[in-house]
């Protein structure tokens, strides 16, 4: 057994690499969990200290209390876990809070920031030291023991598992769960549209109490039809108004001016809401109230309207399937299954609100009241797959129209006479026939 200076040199020299080693993984425990407590600042903030105008910290309970549950458990947990799986860890959290922050960062450089925005470039800040921490992990921890070349072989190795798992991560958590925060949390700002008609500003409220906000431009035939969103269709809007048709153009929840949160599997209650308000009208007959969605708005007024008898007649234009809703087959449905799980399920917690009912469920309950879709092909969100069935499940009356030549929600683009023509026959033969 050796002894001596030289031992005693050495053994020191061991304790000096053990002492920066710990001091080392206390440093990256440290940013791990503080990052990660900034990232639950923010979603904390957005749902329970600064909520979004008419809504209260009750109504964000699952938004709120699951993604900062998931996140406290993260931080006890890091100190404990193998360094392999914290590099995982900080990565995938980290572009979670980068993906939890581009809402914020969008409305801030919008110009239309307000409440808890101001604390999304916290939660980036976050991200992206998280992002960070988790290559700087792995190369910190790595063996060193062996030749260079056993050295190069077991970190290739690594590599390329770490990049595998990374890409699965990425796959099947980071991007459905980025995308259903971005879907409930980014929406359109600015002012009405520009409609060049004669119209007044109104106010609508929601059975949940919600006040929306809208354009209307008076009947001048007894009908009126409610357009939504309202700033997707102002083209279709003008048009309607042009044949004597009563405009509603509504904004659904959360975008514009209207009050509450981006939930757009709630727009059922905004369009009945819009709907009760035509009837309040003195220049509307409440027996002629027509709807027109386009896209989303489209496939929630399928819903809507199969759900109540507020609608007597409904246009829908580029209604795909909601999402986290798809039949897809073959090989790409093995992957697309597990991603619309997950997707679904996200967005359920963030916009705290289950998923609609499928339209090809319900869409034969609005018969005998007559239904015009109107898709293109491919479009998009499965426009092109979805019209087909949904026709086939609708009942008596009913209308298809594929457009020619025309991009999603654009049929009045590419074929405007036309489009003015179908449209205004439709309307007219429902709403306006004694």
């Amino acid at each position: 057994m050796s002894s001596g200076p030289a031992a005693a040199e050495v053994s020191h020299a061991g304790e000096n690499r053990l002492v920066r080693l710990v001091r080392t993984a206390g440093l990256e425990t440290s940013l791990a969990v503080a990052s990660l407590g900034a990232i639950g600042l923010h979603v904390l903030d957005d749902n329970f200290l600064r909520p979004q105008p008419g809504t209260s910290a009750g109504d964000h309970l699952a938004s709120g209390l699951v993604p900062v549950a998931i996140l406290a458990a993260v931080a006890a947990a890091y100190p404990r876990l193998p360094a392999w799986l914290r590099a995982t860890a900080a990565m995938t959290f980290g572009a979670l809070g980068v993906a939890i922050a581009v809402p914020s960062i969008y409305y801030l450089l919008d110009g239309s920031a307000e409440g808890a925005h101001f604390t999304g470039p916290l939660a980036l800040a976050a991200g992206v030291t998280l992002l960070v921490l988790g290559p700087v992990t792995l190369w910190r921890t790595r063996r060193r023991d062996g030749s260079r070349r056993r050295r190069a072989l077991r970190w290739g190795l690594k590599t390329l598992a770490a990049v595998a798992v990374g890409l699965a991560l990425l796959l099947f958590v980071v991007f459905p769960v980025g995308f259903s925060y971005g879907y409930t949390h980014i929406g359109r700002t600015g002012p009405p549209p520009a409609l060049g008609l004669p119209h007044e500003p109104v106010t609508v409220t929601t059975s949940d109490g919600l006040e929306l906000t809208a354009l209307y431009v008076p009947s001048r035939n007894r009908a009126a039809v409610v357009v939504f969103p309202g700033s997707s269709a102002v083209a279709e809007a003008r048009m309607l108004a042009r044949n004597g048709y009563g405009v509603l153009l509504l904004d659904p929840r959360g975008q514009g001016g209207s009050e509450g949160d981006l939930v757009r599997w709630a727009g059922d209650r905004d369009l009945n809401a819009g709907a009760r308000y035509l009837r309040s009208r003195p220049d509307v007959d409440p027996e002629r109230i027509g709807g027109f969605g386009s896209s989303v708005g489209g496939e929630i007024l399928l819903v809507a309207a199969a759900q109540s008898t507020l609608f007597r007649a409904v246009v829908s234009e580029g209604a795909g399937f909601p999402i986290g809703d798809a039949d897809v087959e073959g090989v790409e449905g093995v992957l697309a299954k597990p991603i619309m799980l997950m997707l679904s399920a996200s967005t359920t917690v963030f916009a705290n609100h289950a998923p609609p009912t499928k339209i090809v469920d319900v869409i034969g309950r609005i018969a005998p009241r007559p239904v015009f879709l109107i898709y293109t092909e491919p479009g998009m969100g499965g426009e092109d797959v979805r019209q087909p069935k949904y026709f086939a499940a609708a009942g008596r009356p009913k209308a298809i129209w594929k457009v020619p030549g025309a991009e999603h929600t654009g049929g009045i683009d590419a074929r405007p006479a036309e489009y003015e023509r179908r449209v205004v026959a439709f309307l007219d033969a429902a709403l306006l026939q004694d």
